[in-house]
């Protein structure tokens, strides 16, 4: 199962220097509706039982970017080593990583055998040139996806001639002083979120958020706070790993939503129930935000846990209308 990662504190400015993981979720019978402080008008849209989930297009870009990208500790980077990294990012995209998680959390394959049957499915190693060689250790984090991730460097870097090792280390908190130190030379990482990580560290929790929903910009931002941490980065795919509301796909069609900002035209009312973690309500990233960016109200709102099963079972059993997922759960993958 993938764990909850740091942008699942939706949005607390400050909260990308705690640990890699969503605490506080509430326990498992807490969950309940509560009324929003934003009062709904009009009859909403009743949850809609169903399998299959959706994601709705964050067509007014709610969410920053967080799209994957290796970090390199500079030293050990060069014009080789850059160039295989960057193969995974231009085979990926997010509806590839959807599946590279599905085949791990949900038909249990194991990481490193995810990565190989993608790597020879999408000509992975073609043309890659021979770096300088040497051992390379790359860095995963606790959970599937990036472990997976991982694996995928240490095809591409094997096949630019480095021994390599793939090394699970934990949180962001462990791993990246490890990537500075150069005790481990690659991670797969996440944009926004290393931004923040890397600019609350340098700068204080209270600093100013340097990511936003312009790739260009969070790169640039991410580049600068790197650079002063003798971190360098690779090019970011398309794939991208962040938060997202999703519906059941039974829910899309019966009201006629595929984005965020017919969600808000068409069910802001009673019966439209929005399910999340506790804090929910009070994230920019999240129900403020919904508030604030699309001008959605919901009729309630479910506490229950950060993306994960709790609140895709609220979906699928027809308990909530809409919840907050990560874009490139497995369980998003069509049926």
């Amino acid at each position: 199962m993938m764990r909850a990662r740091t942008r699942l504190a939706i949005g607390a400015v400050g909260v990308f220097a705690a640990a890699g993981f969503l605490t506080g979720c509430g326990d498992a019978g807490s969950s309940g509706t509560e009324a929003p402080e934003a009062g709904a008008s009009g009859a909403g849209c009743a949850p809609v039982a169903g399998d299959q989930l959706v994601v709705l297009d964050d067509d007014k870009l709610l969410q920053n970017t967080d799209n994957v990208l290796p970090a390199i500790n500079a030293k050990a980077a060069n014009p080789q080593l850059v160039a295989a990294l960057d193969k995974v990012s231009a085979a990926l995209d997010t509806p590839k990583l959807i599946a590279l998680n599905k085949a791990v959390d949900v038909d249990r394959k194991t990481p490193k055998a995810a990565a190989e049957e993608f790597a020879t499915a999408n000509n992975l190693t073609e043309g890659i040139a021979k770096g300088p060689g040497g051992s390379i250790v790359v860095g995963a984090a606790n959970f599937s996806e990036n472990q997976t991730l991982g694996e995928l460097y240490r095809i591409v870097l094997t096949a630019a001639g480095y021994q390599v090792k793939v090394q699970q280390i934990g949180s962001r908190e462990l791993y990246e002083p490890a990537l500075e130190k150069g005790e481990i030379q690659v991670v797969p990482e996440y944009a926004a979120t290393l931004a923040e990580f890397l600019n609350t560290k340098a700068n204080g929790k209270d600093a100013q958020p340097i990511s936003s929903p312009d790739l260009a910009k969070t790169v640039a931002a991410l580049k600068a706070v790197g650079e002063k941490a003798g971190l360098t980065f690779g090019t970011p795919s398309a794939a991208q790993d962040q938060n997202a509301f999703a519906v059941t796909k039974a829910f899309s069609d019966k009201y006629g939503v595929t984005t965020l900002t017919q969600l808000a035209e068409k069910c802001s009312g009673a019966d439209t129930v929005l399910a999340g973690p506790p804090e929910c309500p009070q994230r920019p990233k999240c129900q403020v935000g919904l508030v604030e960016v699309y001008n959605f109200k919901a009729g309630s709102f479910s506490s229950l846990d950060a993306a994960g099963p709790q609140t895709k079972n609220a979906l699928k059993t027809g308990a909530a209308s809409v919840g907050l997922v990560l874009s490139s759960d497995g369980a998003l993958a069509g049926s």
